[in-house]
């Protein structure tokens, strides 16, 4: 027989594995992530992306640099590209930083499975979570 007090402590559980499953399944506010890529022949940098609790994103991409913004609503999210620092890139570097940017702003819709975020576009971009 159940009491009373131990139902309690029993919503009290499956509410918190039912939120923390949703958290892991959300889109990754207050996340740094990291492009699933290669790098750029004669660098070892991969492009990541920094997520700030409001949707603000630092990017850092083969080369260049800059900032940017997530909308997010259900599943349908908007990135909108801030300034780009041109960083005098070769131009290879250049090229990849600005089509991912291009790629970035296309994406329409997303989706999370545990640490790995999937922007859906013409391009679909994978990024892997580099947090804990």
């Amino acid at each position: 027989m159940v009491l009373p007090r131990q139902m309690v402590c029993l919503a009290v559980a499956m509410l918190a594995v039912s939120t923390l499953a949703r958290a892991e399944d959300g889109f990754p506010f207050g996340t740094e992530m990291t492009l699933e890529a290669l790098p750029q022949p004669g660098s070892k940098r991969i492009p990541n992306i920094e997520i700030g609790d409001n949707g603000e994103v630092v990017l850092e991409l083969w080369c260049k640099g800059g900032k940017g913004q997530f909308s997010v609503a259900g599943n349908t999210v908007i990135f909108v590209p801030g300034q780009i620092q041109d960083r005098s890139c070769p131009q290879a570097r250049a090229q990849a930083d600005d089509e991912l940017v291009a790629a970035l702003s296309s994406v329409e819709t997303w989706k999370r499975q545990g640490d790995v975020l999937t922007l859906v576009g013409p391009k679909p971009l994978r990024f892997r979570s580099t947090g804990n």
